[in-house]
């Protein structure tokens, strides 16, 4: 009987799966990425630049792998498939796929101004959900910068001209960036991240990109890199976001942790937790949890279980429905739900 054979018995034997699952990340080497997510976030890939880390997916351009434990080196979306929807909740059944994409990114060089389309243009010409997402600033360096829409409000033809005159950035919203900033894209936001800013994103789960302008750069084939002028014409939103770039809510106290919630929409809701000693938390029935650690240890307790240790640069994933589990120790993350 094989390991994977022997796993899907156990899900028609009744036998529990839920328990939380460390997951490994699948790396991403784009040209304009550095070496931090393996230095300083223990990210492990054989390439020479990690520029993303797809820190939770169950996306066909990179899955999730389960490292430990009884569901050892399935992926994330294999464990679900066998496991049943139902690990992901009840606020997750309006969603065909798994609902998001959580990734840390290394801007070791800036990225290209680029814009992701809305569900209805996405499925229309890419056969893929569109693309809402929301960035933390984990780190960044003096004076580093992005983009986030435009200054005001521009004319389509303006925004043409200014494309094909490579004066785009000129009537870009460039705003200077530090550690806990937060930046809610909606689908349609012209956007680009600088150099020198590490973020965690987290996104409805797609992998569509539409890029506008490249500087002029080119990819390993010596080429310059595709762009994709009339579609994100089609979806760009002319005009100068509507959303502050802090928190959505202030800092609470619950016991020995400090939780500030970031953004919440009908995809995800992302708290960031900084935890000193002991909470009590649970998983209820109603939507998973993401847990991405962001510096410090910790380790997760459940009442019979051994404990699961994580630390800096960790990515763990709790089923819905796990019920009450303890957090201790000294550590900063990411808690993510639908």
């Amino acid at each position: 009987m094989t390991k994977r054979r022997a796993v899907s018995l156990t899900f028609i034997e009744g036998v529990s799966v839920l328990e939380p699952l460390k997951l490994k990340a699948p790396c991403k080497d784009y040209l304009w990425g550095g070496t931090k997510l393996r230095t300083e976030y223990h990210q492990q890939s054989d390439q020479e630049k990690i520029a993303e880390s797809w820190m939770l997916s169950c996306h066909k351009d990179g899955l999730s792998v389960i490292t430990g434990g009884k569901y050892d080196g399935l992926t994330l979306k294999e464990y679900i498939d066998q496991a049943g929807k139902q690990v992901l909740g009840t606020d997750c059944n309006s969603f065909e796929y798994f609902p998001i994409l959580v990734k840390l990114i290394d801007a070791n060089d800036r990225l290209s101004i680029q814009v992701h389309p809305n569900n209805e243009y996405a499925l229309t010409h890419e056969g893929e959900y569109g693309k809402t997402e929301m960035w933390y600033i984990v780190d960044c360096e003096p004076g580093a910068f992005l983009y986030y829409g435009f200054q005001k409000s521009i004319s389509k033809e303006e925004f043409a001209e200014r494309i094909r005159s490579n004066t785009l950035t000129d009537v870009l919203n460039r705003v200077e960036v530090h550690p806990g900033d937060v930046f809610f894209i909606d689908s349609g936001t012209l956007h680009a991240i600088g150099a020198g800013i590490l973020v965690a994103e987290i996104q409805q789960n797609s992998n569509t990109t539409y890029r506008i302008y490249d500087y002029g750069r080119v990819g390993a084939d010596g080429k310059p890199r595709a762009l994709h002028v009339e579609k994100a014409m089609d979806v760009t939103k002319l005009e100068r976001p509507q959303r502050s770039c802090k928190p959505q809510g202030e800092l609470k106290k619950d016991g020995d942790a400090t939780y500030t919630l970031l953004a919440s929409c009908k995809y995800f809701t992302v708290s960031r937790v900084e935890l000193s000693g002991t909470i009590s938390c649970c998983a209820d029935t109603s939507s998973f949890q993401s847990i991405l650690c962001l510096s410090g240890d910790a380790q997760l307790v459940r009442e019979g279980e051994p404990p699961m240790a994580f630390t800096k640069g960790d990515s763990i994933f709790i089923p819905a429905g796990m019920g009450t589990y303890q957090l201790q120790g000294s550590a900063e993350f990411l808690l993510t739900s639908v």
